[in-house]
């Protein structure tokens, strides 16, 4: 699948689901495979591809084309979890379960980032840190930056422990994602992430949100449905030149 409003805004885009799976460690080097499915998919050829070994991080990388370490399928960053580039020849893959892919772009600087944000890295203020990123390295401005937030675990589904809702105590809107019921907290990954790029100014008609839940859409893989079988997602994407 693809996000149509990333295309129209000049994103080249794709998201796997379980046709593939990006979970090296029991994939291993079929990995490479599946990356280049996707750039036969797209008819495209990168210079390079980058991705990350996420650690639920706020650590950001910027991909050049020339640095980075050697993975299966291109460069990848340790220790990292989102990538900015802005050469129209990179491509840019995270990986994910239940966690939310969110892409930014400036359409005027050509400026391109994909952020892998779960709970943690939510709380962390990913999405916030790769936009101040993108302002402060190449002069991007909000009001030019598109967003969109991917497929990710829907709410109800979505139960947490309270050392989670404790993680969120510097959002002041915290208690417009979280839901208290049963005594236990459901939290929405979409509303926390909407919040903090509408927070830091941006459009909200700029920013488009993916209705799919990965713990609901069966083609797509879920850590919270599929336990310790589960498979990795991926998001991809390219400026288009």
């Amino acid at each position: 699948m693809n996000s149509d409003f990333l295309e129209k805004n000049g994103v080249i885009n794709y998201i796997s689901g379980k046709e593939m799976s990006f979970r090296t460690q029991k994939e291993g080097n079929k990995v490479k495979s599946y990356a280049q499915d996707i750039i036969k998919k797209l008819k495209i050829n990168p210079y390079e591809i980058y991705s990350c070994r996420q650690m639920h991080t706020d650590n950001i990388c910027y991909a050049s084309g020339e640095n980075g370490d050697d993975y299966f399928y291109g460069k990848y960053f340790d220790n990292t979890d989102a990538l900015i580039t802005d050469k129209k020849n990179i491509g840019l893959l995270i990986k994910f379960a239940d966690c939310t892919p969110v892409v930014l772009y400036d359409k005027s600087k050509k400026v391109l980032s994909i952020i892998h944000s779960g709970w943690r890295g939510t709380s962390k203020k990913i999405v916030e840190k790769t936009l101040i990123k993108m302002e402060k390295d190449f002069s991007c401005q909000r009001e030019s930056i598109i967003g969109f937030i991917g497929p990710t675990i829907d709410q109800e589904n979505y139960e947490v422990g309270e050392e989670v809702y404790d993680a969120f105590k510097s959002f002041k809107n915290r208690d417009r994602f979280f839901k208290y019921r049963n005594e236990k907290f459901y939290l929405s990954l979409i509303s926390a992430n909407l919040d903090l790029l509408t927070e830091q100014g941006l459009i909200r008609e700029n920013i488009k949100i993916s209705q799919k839940s990965t713990f609901l859409t069966e083609s797509l893989h879920s850590a919270r449905r599929d336990k310790e079988n589960y498979g990795l997602n991926s998001m991809f994407v390219m400026m288009k030149k």
